[in-house]
């Protein structure tokens, strides 16, 4: 691959970019070496003088100039050669570039979205071909469903707690392992990262353990302090849902936290010292300072981890409680699958176009009340 040179504008000449190999120019004929001997006239102008460059040497140790490069220009302009893509050739390009990722993104997400709106409006058996249109008549009946109310009730919960919760911790952890001078900071970051990576399975998989009436951690470290003759049910009608907050939380702080740390470190300790001189405390400082300037990012993982939570919510109630006991765990997703399986598939097209459109103005919500000035540091 040849050199690559990019050279300063000299009065009276244009401005080149050229991908090329030095040694072309002993091939060059007698007139383009006449164009060589022009260009070193025009360097030596005052004016021209502090633009030369002195480029790469090619193998045979030669010092090639600008008006080297200007001269290989030349001789490929005349050879018919072009130095740079054209503008169709990189439309070409980042056609084919962009091409195939667009039409998985149409076929895998946008069909299947604009499908789900067209089932909403029809009656239809789960395994069955046959579609009666029945227009709103879905929606009319989800406004009367208990059970659908109860289950966007929990998932607005859900979302809500496990947010608040979740962000409060990571950010405060983030503040204490960045500012404080604390032993094993990189053994802290590993032991909070660990829950991001096991899977929602393992996780609820030990946390029911954990919740178990009988012989649950839980209950047993309770049982050393009072009479466990009546067991605690942290799996019941009345604790389920704290019960489920307290693992999605668990499952989800450390993975902000080393987000919100790496936003941290990045800010000028300069800034903290000043405050420390004019008298701030760290409260003052983490408000004032820490918040404000590392606000970017947490606007934008809020808006991700708010709709990853009504996903991850339906995954947490799948596997520890499969929305018992009597549907007090059930969220909007785990209703619409059990509406689907129960041959409702028309009905259950209709809850997902709901949750559809929850999130979207959810997170429309959320960008507009999060939206502020971006500051500099």
């Amino acid at each position: 691959m040849g050199n690559f040179a990019a050279f300063s504008a000299i009065p009276g000449v244009e401005v080149r970019t050229v991908f090329f190999d030095p040694c072309q120019l002993a091939g060059l004929r007698q007139h383009d070496r006449a164009a060589v001997d022009r260009w070193h006239q025009v360097r030596q102008r005052p004016d021209a003088r502090q633009h030369h460059r002195v480029i790469k040497p090619c193998p045979a140790g030669a010092v090639f100039t600008a008006s080297a490069f200007w001269a290989v220009q030349h001789h490929q302009e005349r050879s018919g050669q072009s130095p740079m893509r054209t503008d169709k050739s990189r439309k070409r390009f980042v056609f084919l570039c962009v091409a195939p990722a667009t039409i998985l993104f149409f076929l895998f997400m946008i069909l299947p979205t604009l499908n789900v709106f067209r089932m909403s409006l029809y009656e239809r058996g789960a395994y069955s071909p046959n579609e009666t249109f029945v227009g709103l008549k879905n929606f009319q009946h989800l406004l009367q469903d208990a059970q659908f109310i109860r289950s966007m009730q929990n998932m607005i919960l859900l979302v809500v707690t496990v947010t608040l919760i979740t962000f409060a911790f990571a950010l405060v952890f983030a503040a204490i392992l960045t500012r404080e001078k604390i032993k094993g900071q990189n053994f802290f970051r590993i032991i909070f990262y660990i829950p991001n990576i096991l899977s929602v399975v393992v996780i609820s998989g030990i946390f029911s353990a954990i919740y178990k009436p009988e012989n649950g951690m839980l209950n047993s470290i309770i049982g050393l302090f009072r009479n466990m003759s009546d067991p605690i049910l942290w799996k019941g009608e009345k604790l389920v849902i704290p019960s489920i907050i307290i693992a999605m939380v668990w499952q989800a702080i450390g993975y902000y936290m080393v987000m919100y740390m790496a936003s941290m470190s990045a800010v000028p300790i300069s800034l903290y010292e000043s405050a420390n001189l004019d008298g701030a405390g760290r409260l003052t400082q983490f408000f004032q300072i820490t918040i404000p300037l590392i606000w970017t990012n947490i606007r934008t993982t809020l808006t991700f981890f708010i709709i990853s939570t009504i996903n991850m919510a339906f995954l947490f109630v799948k596997a520890m409680t499969s929305g018992g006991p009597n549907g007090a765990s059930d969220v909007a997703l785990s209703y619409m699958y059990s509406q689907k399986d129960a041959g409702l598939y028309g009905y259950s097209m209709a809850i997902g176009v709901v949750i559809f459109l929850f999130s979207f103005a959810l997170s429309a919500c959320v960008n507009k009340v999060t939206n502020r000035d971006t500051l500099e540091f």
